[in-house]
């Protein structure tokens, strides 16, 4: 038999997928805006932005709490 993940180390990694793929969304709408001639100001924009933003924000934090974990 396999051994299961503790429920916080699956909770880590699925934290840390999901906050990739909210960059990597944020990124393909950043480029989406700008290919259709979106300006600085345009919605796809500031909303690609945020994207970028939060998912790197998560795994920031996913990165210090589990610095926390170890220590």
């Amino acid at each position: 038999m396999s051994a299961v993940p503790a429920p916080r180390d699956l909770h880590g990694k699925v934290t840390a997928a999901m906050s990739a793929v909210m960059v990597v969304i944020g990124i393909a709408i950043l480029v989406t805006t700008l290919a259709r001639g979106g300006g600085p100001l345009a919605v796809g924009v500031l909303l690609g932005v945020l994207f970028v933003a939060a998912g790197a924000g998560r795994l920031y934090l996913e990165r210090l709490r589990r610095r926390e974990d170890r220590a």
